[in-house]
């Protein structure tokens, strides 16, 4: 019989009042959706309770299987959880429930699961720039989602031929780039795609200025892309090292930021080269989106663009596209706000596109770890998120 270790985790801090009360409950069901995926059911008894006035995460893990990989199985599991966007710091807990006396909680060291500095996502500051621990959240559990779960624990995933190389990030409404530097932290190549030149040229400015001052050895160009004798946009691209070494072994990381409309993602990136597609909608507060093609109140169509404050029009446009993009097995991760659309409109988006949407359906009374990240980010944004799976 397997051995089973409690531990419990701080929830870190927000700077955020509205994010920081809601903390607590999206780090619940962040570790949810990711024991669901990645620990093969030996993460069990999630939960939460107060330690000394302040909120903590516990759960049960099952030691690793006994055999030659016990060691890796064990590192990955720290590393997973450590990896948790709630993650303040972590511990063992010992004695309580069922033992005399109050329960210990012992320190366990985080592993190491970040790259670079976490000023990476923290410096840049824009109106309707998205919270970091919630792109951290959205990008965790999308990849988590995929048929390689525990891709999540590192920078590298396999091939089917066996050759290893780092995960594949896209964010095809990237504004100035959060989710592209979330990926950057962990060691993955990322691409994005925005219609906004001046959020690209912004971004190729920032990345470049905070590569300079971090002394890392890079390379880096924004340049006018042609095809056919056609001006696509600007491109940005960025290759970089973690160390000299490997930046001159050409052991890089690879970011790029096109200026592009998203609904052309298929012309801008070879089909089935992305493991996740992770991205925040277009709120429908500070703008909307144009929807060109969509039904008047007369219920007739129209040719004209429409401005509307729903994200799914343009995403019913634009999935078809992404999902070209897609490996199999790979997952899309939507965040959107609730108050311009409802679930069930992305989830059937989602669906026409040929993906299969995570949660919903369960035939046991256990909550559904996939619908419980709705929050309140202000009183005009309710955000929720949604993942589907693109079948093998």
């Amino acid at each position: 019989m397997a051995r089973v270790t409690r531990y419990a985790f701080l929830v870190s801090p927000s700077h955020n009042r509205v994010y920081a009360q809601a903390a607590p409950r999206l780090a619940l069901a962040e570790l949810s959706a990711v024991a669901e995926r990645a620990f093969d059911g030996r993460l069990t008894d999630v939960g939460t309770t107060t330690l000394g006035g302040l909120p903590y995460v516990t759960f049960a893990l099952d030691d690793a299987p006994a055999g030659p990989d016990a060691a890796t199985v064990e590192a990955t599991d720290l590393a997973l959880v450590s990896t948790l966007s709630s993650v303040y710091a972590l511990f063992r807990v010992e004695g309580g429930r069922d033992d005399a006396g109050e329960a210990v909680l012992r320190p366990v060291a985080r592993a190491g699961v970040d790259l670079f500095d976490s000023d990476l996502l923290t410096v840049q500051k824009y109106a309707g720039k998205t919270n970091e621990d919630f792109t951290r959240l959205l990008v965790n559990v999308t990849v988590a989602a995929t048929d390689r779960p525990r891709d999540l624990a590192g920078p590298w995933t396999t091939r089917p031929d066996g050759a290893r190389r780092r995960l594949r990030v896209l964010d095809p409404m990237a504004g100035r780039g959060t989710t592209l530097n979330q990926a950057l932290v962990r060691g993955w190549d990322a691409a994005g795609i925005d219609v906004d030149a001046k959020d690209v040229e912004a971004y190729a400015v920032f990345l470049r200025t905070w590569l300079k001052n971090h002394r890392l050895k890079h390379g880096a160009s924004l340049q006018t892309q042609h095809r056919d004798g056609k001006s696509l946009g600007r491109r940005f691209a960025a290759t970089v090292g973690a160390t000299p070494a490997e930046y001159r072994a050409g052991e890089t990381i690879g970011v790029e930021l096109v200026n592009a409309d998203t609904v052309r993602a298929a012309e801008l990136f070879p089909a089935g080269h992305f493991d996740a597609i992770v991205t925040d909608a277009p709120y429908g507060v500070q703008h909307g989106n144009r929807a060109s093609g969509t039904r008047g109140r007369d219920g007739r169509s129209t040719s004209r663009d429409e401005l509307t404050r729903s994200p799914v029009p343009l995403l019913s446009r634009a999935l078809p596209g992404w999902v070209r993009l897609l490996r199999r097995g790979g997952t899309v991760g939507i965040a959107w706000n609730v108050k311009v659309a409802p679930r069930r409109d992305l989830v059937d988006a989602l669906t026409d596109a040929g993906l299969e949407v995570l949660g919903g359906g369960r035939d046991d009374a256990a909550p559904d770890p996939w619908q419980g990240f709705e929050h309140r980010v202000d009183q005009a944004i309710q955000r929720d998120l949604v993942v589907a799976r693109k079948p093998r």
